[in-house]
This record gives structure tokens, sequence and C-alpha cells, in this order.
């Protein structure tokens, strides 16, 4: 496929044909995001954006700030992202539809306000993340276009897991796989199938669960994708961890963070540390300043990317440590800026939780 697009742009380029272009770049760039070649994919968008300031033309508007904003997403570059995303909601109009290039793939409209849904809740905005989710997947289901419909439910689906919305994830995981199998989306069944077996670990510790979460990752490894294998291994951590395998579970953050490294997918980078700071404590014999230090680390990272949410579970974990320590004013001192930052969202997990916490540090 990509010596195709890449066949197709030289010859494009030698006709001058903006028109025919932009679907052979958005092609290349899709190609390059699948395959988590993160910065040749960002200098893709960057040559559409090029493109969309030079002619009036609101549908390629929407491709060039679509594909930045998801790939800066995926840098972990979050205020970049957000500004994008939401140019490519304003230029967006639903009959654009007909327009070449938007019959790659999932509709762009649904494409940004997913994205804009993930970047919102990183950033601290869960109420205004589920907002974005709902209108996805209405706008999904008014389109009648099943693989739109599937990508929405199949990633919306992330959001739902970020807020700790155990019913929320299997239903949307459950409808994401019927309609993906029926359709033959293999890259939407083998999301919806990890995020299924993870909510019914999370529901009933299920380890039939466990059975689902590496059939829906190695689904979708098989397709060839690369792009979110580090995300879908702090699943099966966690997963792993939840049923009592805690060997299993640093084993598959430690292939989450290597693939983290070579490829710069860097918008989950504070929970792979979080979480192995969690799972370091389950360990017998661990030094508790082990994960200390993956806490401070997961801090430190949250805070340079402006993700408020990572902060705080960051945050959380590190208060919980230090009250066990005895710690409990400096662990009161370190929580509650953070969690007095939210202005949304306060009937979300995480945000009750430390409500909760800083109520036993009070």
């Amino acid at each position: 496929m990509e010596r195709a697009y890449a066949r197709a742009r030289e010859l494009c380029q030698q006709v001058d044909e903006i028109s025919q272009l932009t679907p052979v770049l958005f092609g290349l760039w899709r190609y390059y995001v699948a395959q988590a070649q993160l910065h040749t994919a960002r200098e893709v968008g960057e040559t559409l954006l090029r493109m969309a300031q030079r002619v009036y033309d609101p549908s390629l508007s929407v491709v060039a700030h679509y594909t930045l904003g998801a790939t800066w997403l995926w840098l972990g570059a979050l205020p970049a992202a957000r500004m994008h995303l939401e140019e490519g909601i304003t230029h967006y109009t639903p009959d654009q539809r007909r327009a070449p290039v938007f019959r790659i793939g999932q509709d762009l409209g649904v494409g940004c306000r997913v994205y804009a849904a993930w970047t919102l809740w990183l950033l601290g905005y869960p109420a205004q993340a589920l907002a974005h989710i709902h209108d996805a997947l209405a706008l999904a289901h008014e389109l009648s276009h099943p693989y739109s419909l599937a990508f929405a439910q199949a990633v919306g689906v992330y959001v739902y897991q970020f807020c700790r919305d155990i019913p929320a994830v299997h239903k949307h995981a459950e409808a994401a796989v019927v309609l993906s199998t029926e359709q033959g989306f293999p890259l939407w069944t083998g999301a919806g199938m990890s995020w299924r077996g993870w909510a019914l670990i999370m529901r009933d510790q299920d380890e039939e669960g466990l059975v689902q979460v590496r059939e829906g990752i190695a689904i979708w490894r098989a397709s060839g994708a690369v792009l979110s294998v580090p995300y879908f291994g702090t699943a099966l951590a966690e997963a792993s961890a939840h049923l009592g395998y805690t060997e299993e579970g640093l084993q598959a953050l430690t292939e989450a963070h290597t693939l983290m490294e070579q490829h710069e997918e860097r918008w989950w980078e504070a929970e792979i540390y979080r979480l192995r700071g969690v799972l370091l404590l389950r360990q017998t014999g661990t030094p508790q300043a082990e994960a200390e230090a993956c806490f401070q680390r997961a801090l430190d990272v949250a805070r340079r990317q402006q993700a408020k949410s990572l902060e705080l579970r960051a945050a959380m974990s590190l208060a919980r440590l230090w009250q066990q320590q005895g710690k409990r004013q400096a662990a009161y001192e370190l929580l509650a800026p953070i969690y007095g930052w939210f202005t949304e969202g306060f009937d979300t997990a995480d945000l009750q939780e430390a409500r909760g916490l800083l109520d036993a540090l009070m």
C-alpha cells in the first residue's frame, strides 16, 4: 500500500494536481500512522495544511487539521492536538461526505470529535470529553455509515475507559464487536474485544475476560497496526494484575515502554510509569523507593504534557504511598492543588476517588 501511494504521489506532483494529491497524501498519512511512524505522519499533515492554506477548500482544511490533531495527540503534544481538532470540527459540514477524500475510512467529523474527546479528557475536561463522544456517536448514526459507527464505538470506548465507567465500556465495546464482525472490520473487532474483556475482568474478575483482552490485541496486531499497542499493553497489565498475575502485568508494561520509546507514541506515557509503580508495590521484596520513582516520573511526564487527568492519577498513587509511610501532610499538599484545578467531571471515578483520599488525609 505504501508503494502504491508513494507512486501515486509522484504522478500527482508531475501534473501538479491538488485534487488528486489530497487523497493520496491522506492515504500515506493513514499508513504512517498505523505503523506508528508519527514524525513522518506529522510531516504529511503539515504538507496538507500548507495546501489547504493555498486554496479555499473547507474539506481539505478538515483533512489537514484532522491529520495534525490526531498525530500531535499520539505524540503527546496535547494543546496543539486540541487546537487542530477543534479547527477540524469548525470547518466540517456533513455534505463534505461526498468529497472523494472523505471516502477513505471513517467520516472526519466523527474522527475529529472522537480524538478531541481523548484530548480533552487528558487535558482535564472529562465532561467535555464525554459530550464529544456522544456527538460523535450521534453523527455516525445519522450518517448511516457502518465504518464510521464502528470507529466511534471502538475508539470512543477509550474515553469511557479513561473515566472508569465499566458498564459503558462493556456496552460500547460489545456494540463495536458485533458491528465490526458483521461488516468485516478486524481492527475495530480487535479493539472492541480487548475492552470487552477488560470490562469483564473489572466487573466480575472473570478469567475469560483476560482471554478476550489477549485475543483482541492479537487481532489488532495481526492487521499490521503498531499504533496503540502500548496503550493495549497497559490494559493487559491492569487486567492481569487485577487477577493477581503481577509478573505478567509487569512484562506487558515492559513491552509497552519499549514500543513507546521506539515509536515516540507518548500520549499514555505517564500511565505506563504509574502502573509500573502500582504493580511494583504488589511484588514481594521490591523497595518502595523504586515504585516512588515511577510515580514521580509519571508526574513529571503528565505535567510536561499538561495532561491534568494523568497528573491527578499519578498524584493519587504517590499520595497513597506517602500516606502508608506516615507522610500525610505531604500527601495532602501534593494532591489538593491538583484536585482543586478541576472544574468539571466530579462524578467520574478518578475525581471521586481523589476527593475520598483527600478527606482521609485531612
